[in-house]
């Protein structure tokens, strides 16, 4: 299941101020860049829905898995964590984050992608 659009980040005047305003986390398989949203830059892409909440882009690059198939079960699988875990309170946060992959074969191995995504959840404090 995809994320909502209401969640979703999009455009690279958006990608560019979380790369320079974001804190950094590190974890064994990816990297997370959060930083406090910036809702002006959105109303350049027409967004009706211009709310102060949690929005999530997770990028996998083909150094991952060339095969695109195996890059989307990934990045379904951290989207449907984030939706079945982010609960409306902690829906609120006014944050953006940016999920990026590091190269390593974990394809195989789903449990622990998915321990160390809500290891840097509660390590940048998105989830109680």
């Amino acid at each position: 299941m995809a994320l909502p659009k209401d969640m979703r980040l999009k455009g690279h005047r958006t990608f560019h101020y979380i790369h320079r305003n974001s804190k950094n986390f590190h974890g064994k398989f990816m990297t997370f860049k959060v930083a406090k949203s910036n809702p002006e830059i959105l109303s350049s892409h027409n967004f009706r829905n211009k709310s102060n909440k949690l929005r999530v882009a997770i990028a996998i690059s083909k150094k991952v898995s060339k095969k695109a198939v195996d890059r989307n079960k990934i990045r379904r699988m951290l989207q449907e964590w984030l939706l079945t875990n982010i609960q409306e309170i902690n829906n609120h946060k006014p944050y953006w984050l940016l999920v990026n992959l590091k190269l390593g074969d974990f394809c195989n191995d789903k449990n622990m992608l998915l321990e160390e995504f809500q290891d840097l959840m509660f390590q940048s404090r998105l989830i109680k």
